[in-house]
């Protein structure tokens, strides 16, 4: 089979000739149909995240397939079906704190990293193979358009910190990084959820503006202005009432300074969920007050990716059109032209742009 190689970190991807994976038992084989390219691939590849993947590798976070093999322990797949393709890899021997790889992407920790050595190959590949777990059946409705459908691989961020902090309907939520890709992610799935206000703090007027054509009045724009007390302030003024929780997705660039900020809008007993990238590069810390916290009964929760039981419902949201894919702003790449799909995502990464790699479409 074909598939994009990262031989070296800074090297462009190689696309050539590799062994067809095998699947083994509880193992999946698929066709890979669609795999979303993440607007930050280029600082992967270059080595400037500093993940920990082991070149060679082939990169690539999931993506929509069609099933080729299975292993016994399937008993509900069937070879054909059209499926969503989780790269958030768990082990299987410890159920209460088991390591976690994402494959062809990074890992936490020792056993992680062992399990990305074993699963290590993502999906920017004609064929790729995966735990039967990992494999999530997906409606007839997304046979029209595989494509699009690799956005779940962007929803199911969010919508996993969501389901964490237990946002429940009629609450208001503040999102912190809500002009970018996962932020704005993350407020079309709370919508769809049912929140009643999304605060959605940002710098950027123009990307503000489209949340606000997007999803109406529901949706509270906040124009930040480098101001600290203004820009503390702003956000409880916009939801004219208490928030009741905030999630914050902002870059490893973005000061903790603002994640502070935006934590501390939340109401006594409120929850904040952290599942962005400050703080990864160096920096200041978080530091949020220990009084304050104690006092107002404030929750604080982190949450790397998302757990399994989160796919199903997500998966469900999507085909019922809660959560629409529509107006997303597509463009595919064949597998041939991957490092010019890196650069356009890197170049598109603002809301609801969706770059996409369609490696078996020849």
């Amino acid at each position: 089979m074909r598939a994009a190689t990262l031989t070296a970190f800074g090297a462009p991807l190689t696309v050539q000739e590799v062994p067809d994976p095998r699947a083994g038992g509880g193992e999946v084989l698929v066709e890979v149909c669609a795999a979303g390219v993440p607007p930050y691939a280029a600082e992967v590849f270059s080595g400037g995240r500093k993940y920990p993947l082991e070149p060679p590798v082939v990169p690539g976070t999931g993506g929509v397939g069609r099933v080729v093999t299975l292993g016994p322990d399937a008993t509900r797949l069937r070879v054909g079906d059209l499926v969503w393709c989780d790269c958030t890899v768990r082990s299987r021997d410890d159920a209460l704190t088991p390591d976690i790889a994402l494959q062809g992407w990074s890992s936490r920790g020792e056993g992680g990293a062992g399990l990305a050595r074993y699963l290590h190959d993502g999906a920017f590949a004609e064929r790729m193979r995966l735990p039967t777990e990992n494999v999530f059946p997906l409606p007839p409705e997304a046979e029209e358009d595989p494509a699009r459908w690799a956005s779940l691989g962007i929803y199911a961020i969010p919508y996993g910190g969501l389901r964490a902090g237990g946002l429940e309907a009629g609450e208001t939520l503040l999102v912190s990084g809500a002009t970018g890709n996962l932020g704005s992610a993350a407020a079309a799935a709370a919508l769809a959820m049912g929140a009643g206000r999304v605060i959605a703090p940002g710098r950027d007027r123009a990307v503000l503006g489209l949340l606000a054509e997007r999803f109406g009045a529901r949706v509270r724009p906040v124009e930040l202005t480098g101001d600290r007390a203004a820009d503390t302030a702003a956000p409880s003024a916009a939801a004219a009432g208490p928030i009741d929780m905030a999630i914050d997705l902002l870059p490893p660039a973005a000061p903790a300074a603002a994640t502070r900020a935006a934590a501390m809008t939340v109401r006594e007993y409120g929850r904040i969920v952290l599942m962005g990238g400050v703080g990864m590069l160096g920096g200041a810390d978080l530091a949020l007050p220990y009084p304050w916290l104690m006092r107002n009964s404030v929750t604080v929760r982190g949450q790397w990716m998302y757990p399994r039981s989160t796919l199903p419902g997500l998966i469900r949201i999507l085909a019922s059109g809660t959560l629409g894919l529509g107006a997303e702003r597509l463009r595919t790449f064949p597998l041939d032209a991957v490092n010019e799909a890196v650069s356009y995502a890197a170049a598109h990464g603002g809301p609801f742009d969706r770059t996409v790699l369609t490696p078996a479409a020849g």
